[in-house]
């Protein structure tokens, strides 16, 4: 039986979320970010971060630029190893830090505007406050980069389970297309998370008499053998 998808059920490609997009300033962090922004720069950066983020929609999930999203794909009748991949419960997955990153910037380039009239003027004690805030907002930034770095790293690791559990209903091989059009991601994602998973043992790359490159799950594979002792 065909499955089918409101017109306006995107997927985001960050955390696979799949629903409709929220404006921008619907969350909460981003209002906070937003009175910080212009608490730093008399109002003005503020007005312009508004402006320019007023009409943006975003994952309610992640806060990633719905602009970004994939239009969700119809199922059809047969495909039951994508409906039950995409039926499982999407990971919890850590924050990507953008509200430590953007504050980290505003206060770098409030720091050096400071340290920038310290000088013109030798005004020492702009040129100290500056130095604090610049170091602060320097922390701040990899405090940020940091929470990225990990959010992507639990985003793969989230892939590969479900290419794992995809796996095993495929027989133990799989090729790249497969993985894109029963994860629902591009060709280019889908090569980087089996190249990742690449390791010559549990996950191998072969290519068929046909000249068709595929992965070869030898675990999954052989799993009946193992479990009758064969």
């Amino acid at each position: 039986m065909a499955v089918t998808r409101s017109v306006g059920v995107k997927r985001c490609p960050r955390c696979t979320y799949q629903g409709e997009g929220i404006p921008y300033f619907r969350r909460a962090g981003h209002v906070g970010l937003l009175v910080g922004v212009s608490a730093f720069s008399w109002g003005l950066g503020g007005l312009v971060y508004w402006l320019a983020r007023r009409r943006h929609l975003i994952c309610p999930r992640c806060g990633m630029g719905w602009e970004n999203a994939s239009r969700a794909v119809a199922m059809v009748a047969g495909s039951e190893s994508r409906a039950l991949v995409e039926a499982e419960p999407d990971e919890a997955l850590p924050s990507s830090g953008m509200k430590r990153r953007v504050l980290g910037t505003v206060m770098i380039l409030v720091a050096s505007l400071l340290i920038l009239v310290g000088f013109v003027d030798w005004e020492l004690a702009a040129v100290a406050v500056g130095s604090v805030i610049g170091a602060g907002g320097s922390s701040t930034f990899y405090w940020g980069w940091q929470a990225l770095q990990e959010r992507r790293t639990a985003l793969m690791h989230a892939l590969q389970r479900k290419i794992l559990r995809l796996a095993q209903m495929k027989g133990g091989t799989l090729t790249v297309t497969e993985v894109a059009a029963d994860m629902n991601l591009s060709l280019e994602a889908a090569e980087n998370v089996l190249t990742s998973m690449d390791d010559g043992f549990r996950v191998r790359s072969e290519i068929s008499k046909e000249g068709v490159l595929y992965y070869d799950f030898p675990e999954v594979r052989h799993r009946g053998q193992l479990e009758s002792g064969v």
